[in-house]
């Protein structure tokens, strides 16, 4: 509710209130305080450094910058290691990241062409959904 004065601009006034409200009740809350319990118990699991960018967002960034389009690699480096560093944010995303190049290097032998990602390959690795 503290934010109900500073609605956005392209929102009509009603809407935004009736919004602030309706994120004020009982399984909004409940929602939201089971969101912190698990980011809570989980801190190293809340290390990504990418905040709220999304991928195709630092996909155009990382197509500027590198001028060219980025490899899987590339992205994964750049929302997976501290900024300024050579350095993963966590063992578990230096371990998965060592664990697909071996992978691949195991997959494809030298001279067969190897694609810049191979969703199997990487599932095996990373496991799959956790979520949803």
């Amino acid at each position: 509710m503290d934010w109900m004065d500073y609605g956005p601009v392209w929102m009509r006034r009603d809407y935004w209130e009736s919004l602030c409200h309706r994120w004020d009740t009982g399984p909004w809350q409940e929602r939201l305080h089971a969101a912190k319990r698990n980011r809570a118990a989980h801190p190293k699991k809340n290390v990504h450094t990418s905040g709220s960018i999304s991928y195709a967002t630092h996909i155009q960034k990382l197509c500027h910058e590198l001028e060219h389009a980025p490899t899987f690699r590339e992205l994964f480096d750049q929302t997976h290691k501290r900024k300024g560093t050579d350095d993963y944010v966590s063992k578990s995303a230096r371990m998965i990241v060592e664990t697909y190049d071996k992978t691949m290097t195991d997959r494809y032998v030298e001279g067969t062409p190897q694609p810049d990602l191979d969703p199997g390959a990487w599932v095996d690795t990373a496991g799959g959904p956790r979520k949803g």
